[in-house]
């Protein structure tokens, strides 16, 4: 089957390492329990800033899966 049809949720993570990081570890979270994971887009990035420093990181994906 050459065509496909998406489910499209968003998802949040964040890191103290960076922006990266914050992807990786959303989606590695969200492949622990939704299956086909096939992309994402970055929707939003932000950030915390505490005493005048980043303190970490949050990045907003809309990330799809297909469905079987």
């Amino acid at each position: 089957m050459n065509e496909h049809v998406y489910k499209t949720i968003e998802i949040t993570g964040s890191s103290q390492k960076g922006t990266d990081d914050a992807v990786r570890v959303a989606i590695e979270k969200a492949a622990q329990t939704v299956h086909n994971l096939r992309w994402f887009k970055v929707a939003e990035t932000r950030g915390c800033v505490e005493n005048g420093k980043i303190s970490y990181w949050q990045v907003t994906l809309d990330v799809a899966f297909t469905l079987e």
